[in-house]
């Protein structure tokens, strides 16, 4: 659990720096230099995730069983997961109406992914996990959208092809990555 814990203080906590410490970040970014501060961000992002992966992986062999799942939400997380994957894509796929009425959909499929798992895991490891990633996700959010307020930025309209290839390039990764990727890389099969 210590991997697990220290995993997600380093990780999140390195994701959390313009939540609680803005002008700590511009301070950094002036002293290293735009690379300099994206190096070490990226270094401390890649350990807090290796460690993550590693303590979570310990600590599914000895589960800690908190309560027990209806079916009916490990159905439910198929969907939500779906989301969380469209919401990637808009992230990334420029001039989209998703991200021009989100403004921050990666941080909203973090929030939608998290809480699909919370909802369909019931151990200790899933509760430190995805409880993180769902309180980061909220503070997050809501940080974004007030930097934006703050700074007066307008988010360009999208259009519709953009939009519907936004859903279809998310729709296929998420069933790529729930009907093989999942089972091969986390050891677990959602549709099995």
């Amino acid at each position: 659990m210590t991997l697990l814990l220290t995993g997600l203080l380093l990780f999140l906590g390195v994701h959390s720096v313009r939540i609680v410490a803005e002008g700590f970040r511009t301070r950094q970014i002036a002293r290293l230099g735009e690379s300099g501060w994206k190096g070490l961000y990226a270094l401390a992002s890649i350990a807090g995730f290796a460690l993550i992966v590693w303590g979570y992986g310990l600590t599914r062999q000895q589960p800690v069983v908190l309560w027990t799942t209806p079916v009916w939400l490990r159905h439910a997380a198929a969907p939500l997961t779906l989301l969380s994957f469209v919401f990637l894509a808009a992230a990334y796929i420029p001039g989209n109406g998703i991200k021009t009425r989100l403004h921050h959909p990666m941080v909203l499929g973090v929030k939608v992914w998290a809480f699909a798992h919370l909802i369909a895991n019931n151990t200790l490891a899933d509760l430190l996990l995805f409880g993180s990633f769902l309180v980061w996700a909220i503070f997050g959010f809501r940080a974004a959208r007030t930097r934006d307020r703050a700074a007066g930025t307008t988010y360009a309209a999208g259009t519709l092809s953009r939009t519907l290839a936004t859903l279809a390039i998310g729709a296929v990764a998420w069933a790529a990555f729930a009907l093989w990727a999942h089972g091969a890389w986390i050891g677990v099969r959602p549709f099995a």
